[in-house]
């Protein structure tokens, strides 16, 4: 074999090679956005902001988790309003938003069981009255 012939052979690998990569990454169906709203999240980013603040802002701990019962726990007052957002980073599909009113003023748990072990983040946005919060805290299951 002579250099001429090497060097074809390395190229038509080559291609062959890359090729098959973009043929793989043109088939992938399982690629998911964080959310599907993204830009209009990115505009609104200024109010998060005021709402991490508003929550840094008071002394207790509004959401904690508890992994011998597997339940996050909700410290917030009476009057309270706001959603619970579990959000699966790796898989999109096992998200699940939950909306809640505290009627009373004990300690409420949401159960967590049921979610597929692994990471996940737990969102916490709530209103009392005029303000705003928002809490975000990482667990595994």
């Amino acid at each position: 074999m002579n250099w001429g012939s090497g060097i074809v052979l390395t190229l038509v690998g080559f291609i062959a090679v890359m090729a098959t990569m973009v043929v793989i990454c043109v088939k992938q169906d399982d690629i998911h956005l964080v959310t599907q709203d993204y830009y209009e999240q990115e505009i609104k980013y200024q109010e998060q902001i005021d709402r991490m603040i508003n929550a840094n802002a008071i002394a207790s701990d509004a959401l904690e988790y508890d992994g011998q019962l597997k339940s996050l726990l909700l410290k917030l007052p009476e009057g309270s309003k706001g959603t619970l957002h579990l959000f699966r980073p790796s898989d999109a599909r096992l998200d699940q938003k939950i909306s809640f009113d505290m009627i009373s003023s004990a300690v409420n748990s949401v159960d967590v069981k049921s979610l597929k072990a692994g990471y996940w983040r737990v969102k916490l946005t709530w209103s009392e009255g005029e303000k705003e919060y928002y809490l975000e805290k990482k667990i595994n299951i």
